[in-house]
């Protein structure tokens, strides 16, 4: 796969679908790498040149000395897109991802088509927490953490009926770097948008799960009540909706952005 060399940060991406196709972003959650998009991909590709990256201090982007902030890692979206040549593009993104997306429909319109914010909130908190997840990784590296995060990650059902894939996904958290992880977790720790959504300006659609216990749907909810232009689609899943209900998460985002 191709990098780009954006400053201090080593930016890992890939292209997939027809170069003369509308070019949608999709944003990684955290603890995950651009591989967690591959469920979409077929179906994405017979209508959009999808652009997929590795956030900062994920996959086989480089992890340069944290912490990191959500603004940072916006700006390493427009960095990239100048990079690659893509004025304007639609963007999706999970968790982290819905964050960064969040910043880039406030500051960076002019760069936006349409927006999706997956299982993702204005604010996640309290600090205490990510403090305390912050010591256990230093401590014990990321396998101090993977049980507990992937249990927060996909219902108890789908642990229980697909565990290949939960054991894929378990895989890419635990080939996060500790320390770009660290750093990571602190931009969500210091994130605060929810004075700042509603400005956001894009027709936008939020996607939230009914067990996902991360970013609730009253954070999801807490969007759509707040930006002009946006729907709610809740489906039966947890944190990661786009692995556990792949088929209606990829629907739901082809209809929203090809009407």
């Amino acid at each position: 796969m191709p990098t780009a060399q954006l400053g201090e940060l080593r930016v890992n991406y890939r292209f997939d679908g027809r170069d003369d196709a509308p070019v949608v972003v999709l944003s990684n959650s955290l603890g995950t790498s651009l591989a967690m998009w591959e469920p979409q991909i077929p179906a994405l590709t017979q209508h959009f040149r999808v652009l997929r990256y590795d956030t900062r201090g994920h996959g086989a982007s480089s992890a340069p000395p944290g912490p990191y902030t959500i603004a940072q890692m916006g700006m390493d979206v427009l960095a990239l897109l100048a990079h690659v040549e893509v004025p304007r593009a639609h963007f999706c993104g999970l968790s982290m991802g819905g964050m960064i997306g969040m910043w880039l429909g406030v500051n960076a319109p002019a760069h936006l088509g349409r927006l999706v914010l997956c299982n993702t909130a204005a604010r996640i908190g309290p600090p205490e927490n990510w403090n305390a997840r912050i010591a256990r990784v230093r401590e014990g590296g990321m396998a101090a953490i993977a049980d507990l995060v992937v249990a927060r990650w996909f219902s108890a059902a789908f642990l229980a009926s697909l565990p290949a894939a939960a054991t894929e996904a378990r895989r890419m958290l635990l080939d996060t770097s500790p320390d770009g992880y660290v750093a990571s977790c602190a931009a969500v720790r210091d994130m605060d948008q929810r004075d700042d959504v509603g400005r956001i300006s894009a027709t936008t659609l939020v996607i939230a799960g009914t067990h996902d216990g991360v970013t609730t749907p009253d954070d999801c909810r807490y969007l759509v009540d707040r930006i002009d232009v946006a729907r709610y689609v809740e489906l039966d899943a947890a944190h990661i909706s786009n692995l556990e209900r792949p088929a209606e998460f990829t629907q739901a985002l082809i209809d929203f952005l090809t009407e």
